[in-house]
């Protein structure tokens, strides 16, 4: 399972509590991105006594570690994937129409260089050291576009 790695990993970084394993257990298990309703809801069923405000502090926790990253789709509620070292970066197509959002990471050459190049021309222009980004395209998916 995903998940339990991570908690062998961070463990020696501080306390490792029972919360945090269960939120993550639950990443492990569902896929794409959850918010904190999402997470919650999973968790009540076993941890009746875990609150929607352990949840969100946990969260921002686990992302601070590096295990979640965060993303503001533009419908209020963050939502929370977890990481995959295997992977460098990813970008996401958003359908405005239903709200389905597709995870694209298999870039072709000629994609990779724009968005490096891209990267060291506004560094470079701002004179801004960029640690990383997030790419976000908005549409219909071919779904709702068949409407």
């Amino acid at each position: 399972m995903r998940g339990h790695g991570h908690g062998r990993r961070f463990r020696k970084m501080g306390k490792w509590t029972v919360s945090r394993q269960a939120i993550l257990d639950v990443f492990a298990k569902k896929s794409g991105h959850l918010t904190a309703d999402d997470v919650y809801m999973c968790i009540r069923k076993n941890s009746p006594g875990m609150g929607i405000a352990t949840v969100y502090r946990n969260l921002e926790f686990l992302r601070e570690q590096g295990l979640l990253s965060k993303y503001n789709f533009g419908e209020g509620s963050a939502h929370y994937e977890l990481n995959d070292d295997e992977r460098e970066h990813h970008h996401h197509l958003i359908c405005k129409s239903c709200g389905k959002v597709i995870d694209y990471s298999e870039f072709v050459d000629r994609e990779l260089k724009l968005i490096k190049d891209t990267e060291k021309e506004l560094s470079k222009k701002h004179k801004f050291d960029i640690e990383s980004h997030e790419l976000c395209f908005y549409g219909k998916c071919s779904s709702c576009a068949g409407r």
